[in-house]
């Protein structure tokens, strides 16, 4: 049963602005895995990670009903790739099955998180 769903689009300029204004926005948005996978890219693919993890967490954070703020922050949500390129919630608040999709245009990223509990009876 679908419990939530949360949708966000985001620039991944104005992410990668913020991340050169402000020094610790990265350690901010990204776990230390999340960071350990962003510190093997480079250029376009970085900034789009940055984003990508931005507007997954917002869209978390939206189908979780609660916004980022002060019941949920950008470092209670994990979110890594698998070796396949897919982004996995690894970590989160909530208990039931959370699903991940992020895709990217040369200036656009574009997230939708589902959150699922089992089958009630």
């Amino acid at each position: 049963m679908i419990k939530g769903i949360g949708i966000d689009i985001t620039e991944i300029a104005r992410v990668k602005k913020a991340a050169a204004a402000h020094a610790q926005f990265i350690q901010h948005v990204l776990t230390p895995a999340e960071q350990e996978q962003y510190s093997e890219l480079s250029n376009q693919r970085a900034a789009e990670y940055l984003a990508g993890r931005w507007s997954l967490k917002e869209s978390f954070a939206k189908a979780y009903g609660t916004g980022i703020g002060s019941k949920l922050g950008f470092q209670d949500v994990e979110i890594v790739d698998n070796q396949y390129g897919a982004p996995i919630i690894t970590k989160s608040p909530y208990n039931g099955s959370a699903h991940a999709s992020v895709s990217h245009t040369a200036s656009l990223v574009m997230t939708e998180v589902i959150l699922e509990s089992e089958n009630e009876k």
